[in-house]
């Protein structure tokens, strides 16, 4: 047992025995770390592609996509590899994706990060208004997406034809709808106000949808030429609660005073009638 001890200690301690093991062991380490390399390089990953043409601004949907096999080294921080991550998202309003394309996270985004969102997010047989507005009106920029504001309509100076004022000084001021959900406020170069917090920009329109019998109301007033009309928005108590209620009409005698000054087509006929 001693001669066997003395054996290894002379093996180890020969300098041309310690050179080639350690030339050995390092060929070792080479050759497995190349395989590992090798190896996770040609290991296939699933990823998702689109198996039809999907345009801008189109939400994804699960019979859109499939999956397929390709060699790790030909993913990137770019592509998406999970399908999760891909299903009911939008394609950005820049891009399409083609037919058989992989799935890039430029290329994708949530409703919400959609440049035109708003006008996914109002129901059905609503029509769009923007209303120009300032610092005042919104009360120093203290309205916000998701508030619910009242109508007012304000009247002044009634004209004749020949532009004698034939109701001097008499105004007619009154709530003309309630409930109405601002969907956005935006600025002077059509940016998102709160977009930036960090940037005090001043607020130039807010947007919200109404339903069209109450749109049409809406540009008439704003359309009167012969009489000084302001729409005015005002915060409710209701603001920030989460369901209000249905946008309402609140004054009959404004709709009555809007279409009697303006001209009734068969569409107001109906609304009236109703």
């Amino acid at each position: 047992m001693n001669n066997l001890v003395v054996g290894i200690k002379k093996f180890f301690t020969n300098k041309n025995t310690v050179t080639v093991v350690g030339v050995i062991l390092a060929i070792v380490i080479l050759y497995v770390g190349y395989n590992m390399r090798i190896n996770q390089a040609i290991t296939p990953v699933t990823v998702p592609y689109a198996t039809q043409t999907i345009k801008a601004r189109t939400q994804i949907t699960e019979d859109m996509i499939s999956t397929m096999e390709i060699p790790k080294s030909m993913v990137t921080d770019l592509i998406i590899t999970n399908s999760a991550d891909v299903i009911d998202m939008y394609t950005n309003g820049d891009s399409v994706i083609p037919e058989g394309s992989l799935f890039y996270k430029r290329s994708v985004v949530s409703r919400d990060q959609l440049p035109d969102s708003i006008i996914l997010d109002y129901p059905k047989g609503y029509v769009l208004y923007n209303l120009d507005v300032d610092m005042a009106s919104t009360y120093s920029n203290s309205i916000y997406p998701g508030n619910y504001i009242d109508i007012y309509l304000k009247v002044q100076n009634a004209e004749g034809a020949d532009g004698a004022i034939i109701a001097s000084d008499r105004i007619m001021v009154g709530k003309l709808l309630s409930n109405v959900k601002v969907l956005a406020v935006f600025d002077s170069n059509g940016n998102n106000v709160f977009a930036n917090l960090d940037e005090k920009t001043a607020p130039s329109q807010i947007v919200f949808a109404v339903p069209e019998e109450y749109h049409i109301l809406l540009r008439k007033a704003s359309f009167l030429r012969a009489y000084e009309s302001e729409i005015i928005p005002v915060p409710t108590a209701e603001s920030l609660d989460d369901e209000p209620g249905d946008v309402t009409l609140s004054s009959e005698d404004l709709r009555n005073f809007i279409n009697n000054v303006t001209a009734m087509t068969e569409e107001d006929l109906s609304y009236t009638q109703q």
